[in-house]
């Protein structure tokens, strides 16, 4: 699909490229974002254990629609560079996070805080790294799988990133969004009472219905990339079939429908929003081909050129827990009758044997990166409840773009609101996420601090 020729026009413009005046077509790509992509298929090539789902009894059973991890290599005049990587899976630990990003730190000089590794969060991907550990109850055999599926998982995004680099061309860069409404809000909304309340217009709760799109083009004007986003859970399948659930049709969908270019995936700020109904490879297929329908939509209308500039903050903020258990608290979980709670209390008794003490803070993660003037995207660390992406694009304005799942996959990430509220996204999930307890109250204010701080830097 190519470009109408007044969006060329005013690309070349962008560009300082004087089309029909007599400039030099060099000065155009010398003054042009430079972008590069590449991709490799991460599916695993032997069975083992799938993520998301403490319910799971055994190892997987066959691929549904192949994994991928795919790069997208952005290069702004004056060399700042910065590195998206888009992983169909639930998440990575800090660990595997920090091992990927100095590797491609170290062999292709990009500067670590320039970096993002972004889960889409899928439930049907492998077990990953230490990521939700204590969910998991499995021998040595199936953690050797794992150890050589994160080991070949690391290789294969150091090799990604090199290609994407070396293949950078001139690009021009539009962003606009588009809209989809599949996603639930799963706090406030049964899931069997989902069909008639929405039938009724009754359905409740906060949701992001946006579906932010960033269109990359040749100077031609041939589409090269859409990087695309949605705020909803990746829970429509829950089988043994390896897929990237319903954003893993959207992406081979929309590379169906324009030859050549890669479609990569950020999820949003869904931490407590679910596709619904669901459980059907039909409705994933369908979800997807709704999700990649919207993209193209947003890339028919009315697209805002991003004129070249690239700056990028990042940090990491000691985000403090809640009181954390006692021992003798700990030592009577421990010898419960339910299994994930007595695993988490015997993990943190070793680790107060080991320390003397459980951690008090975690060192979350953030970044914040200005495309131009016209586009910021936010990134978060963890699984982020809606209430921020809504809050930060208030505050903040529609030409913000905001992810959550990104860097490291460490726990829930809940608002004041869902702090308060409690539940599973409140706090009931550290379970398996294997830290202390909950986060403390102030969560959601310290994060919006930090992401405040970078923007205004």
């Amino acid at each position: 699909m190519t470009l109408p020729s007044s969006w060329l026009l005013l690309a070349s413009l962008i560009l300082g490229c004087s089309i029909g005046f007599g400039g030099d077509p060099c000065d155009a790509a010398e003054e042009a974002w430079r972008v590069g992509f590449a991709k490799g298929r991460i599916t695993p090539t032997e069975p083992m254990w799938l993520s998301g789902y403490g319910s799971r009894d055994r190892r997987s059973e066959g691929t549904r629609i192949d994994l991928w991890a795919k790069a997208l290599l952005l290069e702004a005049p004056g060399g700042t560079r910065g590195l998206i990587l888009s992983l169909d899976l639930v998440g990575l630990d800090r660990e595997t996070a920090t091992e990927a990003r100095e590797r491609i730190s170290r062999e292709t000089g990009i500067p670590v805080t320039h970096i993002a590794l972004c889960s889409s969060h899928t439930h049907t991907g492998p077990v990953v790294g230490h990521n939700l550990e204590t969910m998991y109850f499995f021998g040595e055999e199936d953690s050797a799988r794992v150890r050589r599926y994160t080991a070949g998982l690391v290789d294969t995004l150091v090799r990604i990133a090199h290609q994407a680099a070396a293949e950078a061309v001139p690009s021009t860069l539009l962003w606009g969004t588009g809209y989809e409404s599949f996603g639930v809000n799963r706090r406030n909304n049964p899931e069997p009472l989902v069909p008639a309340h929405r039938a009724g217009g009754k359905l409740r709760g906060p949701v992001d219905y946006d579906v932010p799109v960033l269109r990359i083009a040749d100077l031609e004007g041939r589409i090269t990339g859409v990087l695309f986003g949605y705020a909803c859970h990746a829970t429509v399948l829950d089988d043994y079939q390896w897929s990237g659930d319903y954003h893993g049709f959207a992406q081979r969908e929309l590379e169906r429908r324009h030859p050549g270019a890669q479609a990569m995936f950020l999820a949003g700020c869904g931490a407590d929003v679910n596709p619904l109904p669901r459980r059907t490879p039909e409705l994933a297929q369908h979800y997807g081909e709704r999700l990649a329908a919207a993209v193209d939509r947003a890339l028919e209308g009315v697209l805002t050129p991003v004129m070249p500039g690239l700056a990028i903050r990042s940090s990491e903020i000691p985000l403090p827990f809640d009181t954390p258990p006692a021992r003798e608290v700990l030592e009577m979980r421990a010898a419960g009758s339910d299994k994930y709670a007595a695993s988490h209390a015997r993990r943190m008794l070793r680790e107060l044997d080991a320390a003397g003490k459980l951690p008090t803070t975690y060192p979350y993660p953030m970044a914040v990166w200005k495309f131009g003037n016209e586009l910021t995207w936010v990134s978060l660390g963890g699984e982020v409840v809606v209430d921020y992406a809504l809050r930060i694009k208030s505050e903040h304005g529609r030409g913000t773009w905001v992810s959550g799942y990104s860097h490291d996959v460490m726990a829930y990430i809940p608002s004041r609101r869902v702090w308060e509220e409690g539940g599973y996204e409140g706090g009931g999930a550290m379970t398996y996420y294997g830290l202390p307890t909950r986060w403390d109250g102030r969560v959601e204010q310290l994060i919006v601090g930090e992401v405040d701080r970078l923007l205004r830097r």
